[in-house]
């Protein structure tokens, strides 16, 4: 069995184009629209995001909505705690496809660490 962990040096998360996620207003409240929007840089990445190291400048401080968590995913998007690992599991390697590509290094390294 596949079990979802976040891999180092990836990011494909913190690719927050909103014109690529047109459901946002759906899972955020209208408080965290605005924070999601406010995090959006220029080019769609997170302005948190260090493109050189691959990696999450304020991650012990990021918003909820950045965690991958039973709660939260429980209360943004519906998915009850069991289903999380499959759930999680498929939304990075779409993001990663989205972001890198399907033959991708990252995903490479994503399916390898997730036994995929």
């Amino acid at each position: 069995m596949a079990n979802w962990l976040c891999v180092k040096q990836c990011g494909a998360c913190c690719h927050l184009d909103p014109g690529e996620r047109p459901d946002l207003e759906k899972y955020l409240t209208p408080e965290n629209l605005q924070l999601y929007l406010s995090l959006v840089g220029e080019d769609g990445w997170c302005i948190h995001f260090d493109a050189e190291a691959r990696e999450c400048k304020i991650y012990d401080q990021r918003p909820r909505f950045c965690r991958v968590q039973p709660d939260v995913f429980q209360e943004l998007y519906g998915i009850e705690p069991e289903e999380l690992n499959d759930f999680a599991i498929d939304c990075c390697q779409q993001q990663i496809e989205g972001v890198y590509g399907d033959s991708s290094p990252e995903m490479e390294r994503f399916n390898q660490a997730v036994e995929c």
